[in-house]
């Protein structure tokens, strides 16, 4: 998995920026052969109800993912999954989360713990029925480019 500099920055602010509530984006870019290329971040609202349990939940608005599968197809781009933050707990998909993917796809966590040494991961997620065994392993998160200098943020 690929994933550049200015993703990173615009996936870390989306998520983070729904707190305490669990934000969400999805992931857009090519695959190539086994490696996956994120190009874009898809902000998203999470729309799980009741929204007082946004804060372990989310669900993805589905005006907004059908807004970008349209944007995507007319580019020549993917839907390679989702990005979601966990606010009190680690970097690891939940039963939930995995129960609740539409598999094959690829599954990006923040963490909103401050001492997570691993706050950001990502995850291929298999078809669900391959549910309940144990959570597959993390992907490494190579970035395209160091970051370096200003990116006009």
């Amino acid at each position: 998995m690929l994933l550049s500099g200015h993703c990173l920055i615009v996936l870390e602010r989306t998520v983070l920026a729904a707190s305490p509530a669990e934000g969400c984006a999805l992931l857009i870019g090519r695959r190539h052969a086994e490696a996956l290329w994120v190009q874009r971040i898809w902000p998203c609202c999470n729309r799980w109800e009741p929204a007082s349990e946004r804060q372990r939940h989310f669900q993805l608005d589905p005006r907004e993912q059908l807004l970008a599968q349209r944007w995507v197809r007319e580019r020549g781009l993917q839907v390679l999954g989702a990005a979601h933050s966990h606010p009190s707990s680690p970097a690891v998909p939940s039963l939930s989360d995995r129960e609740r993917s539409l598999g094959p796809t690829l599954l990006l966590i923040r963490s909103g713990l401050t001492d997570d040494p691993h706050p950001l991961r990502a995850w291929w997620l298999p078809e669900p029925a391959a549910l309940p065994g144990p959570a597959p392993e993390a992907l490494p998160l190579p970035l395209e480019a160091p970051l370096t200098g200003d990116l006009g943020e």
